[in-house]
């Protein structure tokens, strides 16, 4: 059963159904934020822990060229290297780009420069940001040296950024020089999110409690959630359709491993749910039984969450869980997998 008796009003909202009028489409921000970590190697590791020690540390490659960031295997013959070397803290721009709007999480808040940096007694670039008043006072060819962080963890970051100069500044001591084994980088991306007139339907019916899908006419299949367009024909999905929320397992997998913010503790299934009356599943939450109950062609249904929590999103739909009704016969979702 569906939340609320407010549907038609919903599906009249479709941009098919008012050739006169398209609906406001919605709006907003969305941030994509995680931490991705990673074992970064011996050749690596070596490098951010003699980093985090206050030096520089390149590797040499067949050629005698001396790389720095080192690589971990040989660009002229793809074998591994093995022979480090300190180079030093002061270099040559190369190259560089002024950045006069700064992003958030970048070295400053005020405009710098992104070079590269050849160091003394390297043969390739590294890249870092060099902090100058002006565009005016950077350059290729110019002399920088590094200022350090005054905490070093053992990451790129334990430069804080260059400055002109030909001297070196010494680093504070470090009682950590052994080589680093995980690196954890932080990854945001911050965009703004423009529904299209199909979408803006189904956003503002899951905010009354309606699951609602579009088809290209009453022949074409329901794409939940619906499509600007039918991917095989390229017509537009303005029929709206208001779909029942109950469904039928179709695949789904147990979810054993524990993960750096996981809300619910394993084992529990992530299935597609084949909805009533919808052509293409949904990926959701399936709980309210254990999980090695879950089955293809289970009948379950959605937990609502309650209704002063919806937003404008699938959350809505905290989770499906069993019915109790028979399990769907293959024949009828086999083609839905």
């Amino acid at each position: 059963m569906t939340q609320g008796n407010t549907a038609s009003a919903v599906v009249a909202a479709a941009p098919g159904n008012d050739p006169d009028h398209a609906p406001d489409v919605l709006s907003a921000p969305l941030r994509v934020h995680f931490d991705y970590t990673r074992s970064v190697g011996p050749i690596i590791g070596a490098f951010l822990g003699g980093l985090r020690a206050g030096k520089i540390t390149g590797i040499r490659g067949s050629d005698g060229r001396v790389l720095v960031p080192p690589a971990e295997f040989d660009p002229v013959t793809s074998e591994p290297l093995t022979e480090f070397v300190d180079v030093a803290e002061v270099g040559t721009v190369t190259s560089w780009s002024w950045v006069s709007d700064p992003l958030p999480g970048q070295p400053f808040d005020r405009p710098f420069a992104w070079a590269l940096i050849q160091l003394d007694g390297a043969d390739t670039s590294l890249l870092h940001a060099v902090d100058v008043p002006s565009a005016d006072d950077i350059g290729t060819g110019l002399r920088v040296r590094v200022r350090w962080a005054a905490e070093r963890t053992g990451s790129i970051n334990d430069i804080a950024h260059f400055v002109p100069g030909e001297t070196a500044e010494p680093a504070a001591d470090s009682a950590v020089a052994e080589p680093v084994t995980i690196l954890t980088t932080p990854v945001e991306l911050h965009y703004n999110h423009t529904a299209s007139p199909q979408e803006t339907v189904y956003l503002r019916g899951l905010a009354e409690g309606k699951l609602i899908g579009g088809r290209t006419d009453a022949g074409g299949k329901v794409y939940f959630p619906p499509r600007g367009a039918s991917p095989t024909d390229g017509i537009p999905t303005d029929d709206m359709v208001e779909l029942s929320d109950k469904g039928t397992v179709t695949t789904f997998c147990i979810v054993n491993v524990p993960f750096l913010g996981q809300r619910i503790k394993p084992p529990y299934v992530a299935a597609y749910v084949l909805l009533d009356g919808a052509d293409i599943p949904v990926l959701h939450l399936v709980l309210g039984c254990d999980a090695s109950e879950v089955r293809m062609g289970m009948r379950v249904e959605a937990v609502w969450k309650p209704r002063e929590e919806w937003g404008h999103g699938l959350e809505n739909v905290d989770h499906f869980r069993p019915s109790g009704e028979p399990d769907a016969d293959y024949e009828t979702y086999k083609h839905h997998l």
